[in-house]
C-alpha cells in the first residue's frame, strides 16, 4: 500500500524538516482535490483530477493509491468514466493515508 522505501529515500533527500513540510503540503493538497472528486457530480476533469493525484501519490510512496488513479486516469482519457470506481479510489486513499501517518512516527526513528 505504502512503498515506505521511496518515503525515506524522499526524507533523506530532502532532509527531517523539509520532509514534514512536504507531507504536510501533500496531505493539504491531496485532501482538497479528494474532497472535490469525493462530492462531484460532473466528471468532466476527472482526468486532470485523476492524474494529479496520481502524481502526488507516487512522489510520497501511495502506491495502491497512484496505480487506482493511473488506471481511472486511462479510463477517463478514454471517455469511459463508467468503468472507474471511483468509491474504491476513495477508500484506497482513505486506507493509504492512515496508514501513512501511522507509519510516519517509525519512519522518524528509523
Amino acid at each position: 500500500m505504502i512503498n515506505w522505501s521511496r518515503v525515506r529515500e524522499l526524507r533523506d533527500e530532502i532532509g527531517e524538516d523539509e520532509f514534514a513540510e512536504v507531507v504536510e503540503i501533500f496531505l493539504e493538497e491531496v485532501e482538497s482535490e479528494i474532497e472535490i472528486v469525493r462530492h462531484q457530480s460532473d466528471f468532466h476533469n476527472l482526468e486532470a483530477q485523476l492524474h494529479f493525484l496520481k502524481g502526488s501519490a507516487l512522489n510520497l510512496g501511495f502506491s495502491d493509491f497512484s496505480t487506482l488513479c493511473q488506471q481511472g486516469e486511462v479510463s477517463a482519457r478514454q471517455g469511459q468514466n463508467s468503468l472507474i470506481d471511483i468509491s474504491a479510489i476513495l477508500r484506497c486513499y482513505d486506507q493509504s493515508r492512515s496508514v501513512f501517518v501511522q507509519g510516519l512516527p517509525d519512519l522518524t526513528t528509523a
